[in-house]
This record gives C-alpha cells, sequence and structure tokens, in this order.
C-alpha cells in the first residue's frame, strides 16, 4: 500500500492531465456530429425506382388514408400501391403542389390524370392476380398504368394523342417499370395481338361499351369502364365474361373525359 500512495503522489501531476483530457474530448465529441457514412447498395439488391423516400410520401400517405380507405376501398394491395407510386411525377410541373388534392388535374391535349380514389377504385373493381395480364385503355400520363403494374404481372396500354403516348412511355421507361408496354393507335379496337386479357380498364369514355374489348377478355376476365355521353354525368361498369354470357353491374356515377376516336 505504501509503494502505490507514493507512485500517485509521485504521478499526480500526469493524472490530472489525464483527466482533464478526457472532460475535453467528451465535451468536443458532443458539440461534432458523427460523420455520416452512407451504405452502398449489393448489385444483387432490387430496390425498385421508388426505394427513397421522397418529399411527398407523407402527401401519398395522407391521401390514402383520408380520400381512399376512408372511403371504403379496403384491398390493400390496391393501396400499397396508391401510397407507392409518386403521382406528382404524372403531372405538369406547374401542377405538382396539388398532385395529391382530391380532384383530378389537366395533363395537356385536354386530357385529364383521374382524382385519386377514382383510380383505386376502378383497379379495386379490376380484382387483379399478381399473375394477371391487364389492358388499359388511354394511357394519358402513365399513372393508372404504373398503379397497375405494381399489382399485376403484364401491362398493356394504349393511347391515341401521339404527344401523350410519347410522353408517358419514356416516364414510365424512366421509373423503372419493365413489365408495361405502351402503344399508339385506336383504343376502341384493343390490343389483340396480346390477347385474351384478365382485366381490361378504360380510363375515358365512350358511349358505349366496344364489342373488341368484351371478345379480348378471357373467359372469367373482368371489365371496367365508364359509358355515357360527354360533357354529361356517366355510368361506371363493371362487366364480367362467362363463355358467352356477358353480366355488367353499374358502380355508380362517375365523370370522366371522352374516349378519343380517330
Amino acid at each position: 500500500m505504501g509503494r502505490a500512495a507514493d507512485w500517485l503522489r509521485e504521478h499526480s501531476w500526469a493524472l490530472g492531465l489525464f483527466a482533464a483530457a478526457v472532460l475535453l474530448w467528451g465535451l468536443l465529441a458532443a458539440l461534432i456530429p458523427p460523420r455520416v457514412v452512407p451504405m452502398p447498395i449489393s448489385a444483387t439488391s432490387s430496390p425498385g425506382p421508388f426505394a427513397t423516400l421522397d418529399v411527398f410520401t407523407a402527401q401519398r400517405r395522407e391521401m390514402v388514408r383520408t380520400q381512399i380507405r376512408a372511403r371504403g376501398i379496403s384491398d390493400e394491395v390496391v393501396l400499397k400501391a396508391m401510397e407507392k407510386v409518386p403521382r406528382h411525377l404524372f403531372v405538369p410541373e406547374q401542377y405538382q403542389a396539388e398532385a395529391y388534392a382530391d380532384h383530378p388535374l389537366p395533363i395537356g391535349e385536354g386530357q385529364t390524370i383521374s382524382q385519386p380514389y377514382v383510380v383505386a377504385l376502378m383497379t379495386e373493381l379490376l380484382a387483379l392476380e399478381p399473375s394477371d395480364r391487364v389492358l388499359e385503355i388511354g394511357t394519358g400520363s402513365g399513372y393508372q398504368a404504373a398503379v397497375l403494374a405494381e399489382i399485376a404481372n403484364e401491362v398493356y396500354t394504349v393511347e391515341i394523342i401521339e404527344s401523350l403516348g410519347r410522353t408517358a412511355a419514356s416516364r414510365l421507361q424512366t421509373l423503372g417499370y419493365r413489365n408495361i408496354r405502351t402503344r399508339l393507335g385506336d383504343g376502341y379496337y384493343g390490343w389483340e395481338e396480346n390477347a385474351p386479357y384478365d382485366a381490361i380498364i378504360v380510363t375515358a369514355a365512350p358511349d358505349h361499351i366496344p364489342q373488341p374489348l368484351i371478345r379480348q377478355l378471357k373467359d372469367g376476365g373482368r371489365l371496367v369502364i365508364p359509358v355515357g355521353p360527354p360533357g354529361a354525368v356517366q355510368t361506371l361498369w363493371r362487366v364480367e365474361k362467362y363463355g358467352d354470357q356477358v353480366i355488367s353491374h353499374n358502380e355508380g356515377e362517375v365523370r370522366f373525359v371522352p374516349l378519343v376516336r380517330p
């Protein structure tokens, strides 16, 4: 004990200096934020086009909660797709602040991107399975096709307005959708080369149900389509095909732009 006490007295100045250094280091560490080093993404991982959270994430979640789930859309797969697809990237820049609002928006050429609830409703009515092949008539901005592609295996979409069709095709490619095929043409006649389809959705209103679309449905297939006069309230129909029998269900009133024809 004597030797230890003598050693402590002899080196007390050094111990005091060490204690002061430790205290100073602790103070500096509290003031300087730690350096964050980003983790690299594995070459084998597949993060998808929307792996990074964007500034609109909270708005998307609120849109799904208040505009879609609250109104009775209950298919969790549809809700997840609506929460994932960045709607603000499918509207002109001047309307991005309104992208998640409860109304349609203009996308140019007299066309619109549908109200979020209507997109979710029509998607739910299709009752999609992961292995399904889907045809969309009226690509527009490409938003509905992107929502479909989050659920179904193959999506084929037809747009008659060339400027919209080309812009949508480029946008979908940039966002990483590899299961969507686009085409310019008259959607009234569908896309026969890839028929039959498990489901068909029409995002503009003809004044009657096009028979080519019925023919291109699989047995047991579903068609969701608004039908009615331009500039007026239309009826949303869910059509089911069983052999030669076609059963139609009235799903309520909607308002769409007319189906453009040549």
